[in-house]
């Protein structure tokens, strides 16, 4: 081994104790993966959930202000763009996710509009219409979706109309994790963070109608990414039916909740729902750790 496979290894390491650290669902549905495919897409997450602590908390708990904050987000940028084009980071999260995007065909196509979707979280949000909203929700989202189709797929041929599509369903499913997103965290995003992201939907007061209406359009979002599951990679897709159908229940939970409710409480998933599913979608891929015990449970964490 060279001292930069080391050194990639390593920094492929530390991407994945940010994932064990921050999420039970995505922690658990990648453990579906096979490992390279795993690596790839922890390394992903890790960048991501880097630059969301920029601007969600972490970096104004540290004493810094906004735009000591935007200075942070700016020069994390700066550096993906770097390591990307070198091939190098001293930042071990940067440099994972750099290697894996090299290799994969990531590229500013999708971390450009990701950073600007995360410097627009710097300022107080309040969304107007759903054009502004969907601008949001496709850098913050939908490019993560894309950015792991790349993983799944690298070398893998798919015809020009069947990448399409599953492309397609890679955004539907971004976006309908992101919109899960902040229904579940109405009361923390608008009372913590000034962020009103629907519009439509007084988060202090949300009417049952008001939620209904989102949650139509997530839930068909979902469904259109169910329908290109089997289009994806055979090793892929017990991973990502996974993941879906985690989202698909919470959901479903939130939509059997009052809507005055949801600013107060944050809806989760049961670690034993978490694991039935995970297990149904190991078992319906015909794989070998098919029961939920095989899965090992990480401490509880939210969803993100």
């Amino acid at each position: 081994m060279t001292g930069l496979e080391l050194y990639t290894a390593t920094a492929r390491r530390a991407s994945s104790a940010v994932i064990a650290a921050y999420s039970t669902s995505f922690g658990m549905a990648s453990r579906l993966l096979p490992p390279a495919m795993r690596g790839d897409i922890q390394t992903v997450y890790a960048l991501v959930r880097v630059a969301d602590e920029i601007v969600d908390g972490p970096g104004a708990e540290s004493g810094l202000d906004v735009a000591a904050c935007r200075r942070v987000l700016d020069g994390l940028e700066q550096e993906v763009e770097r390591a990307i084009a070198t091939g190098f980071s001293a930042d071990l999260v940067v440099h994972a996710f750099a290697e894996t995007a090299r290799r994969v065909g990531i590229d500013r196509g999708q971390t450009a509009p990701f950073f600007a979707a995360m410097r627009r979280d710097l300022d107080p949000v309040a969304f107007a219409d759903d054009r502004e909203l969907r601008q949001y929700v496709y850098g913050s989202a939908e490019v993560v979706g894309i950015m792991c189709v790349r993983c799944f797929t690298v070398g893998h041929s798919l015809p020009d109309a069947e990448a399409r599509r599953v492309a397609r369903g890679a955004r539907a499913l971004g976006s309908a994790f992101q919109v899960v997103n902040f229904l579940r965290d109405l009361g923390a995003d608008a009372q913590g963070l000034g962020r009103t992201y629907l519009p439509g939907l007084d988060p202090a007061h949300p009417t049952d109608e008001a939620v209904g209406r989102v949650l139509d359009r997530l839930e068909g979002e979902l469904r259109i990414a169910r329908g290109t599951i089997p289009s994806l990679p055979r090793e892929a897709r017990p991973a990502v039916t996974a993941a879906h159908d985690l989202f698909a229940s919470l959901a479903r939970r939130i939509r059997a909740t009052p809507a005055a409710e949801l600013p107060a409480r944050r809806i989760s998933v049961p670690r034993t729902e978490k694991a039935a599913i995970i297990a149904r979608a190991a078992l319906g891929a015909g794989l070998a750790r098919a029961s939920a015990s095989s899965v090992r449970m990480p401490r509880p964490e939210p969803v993100r």
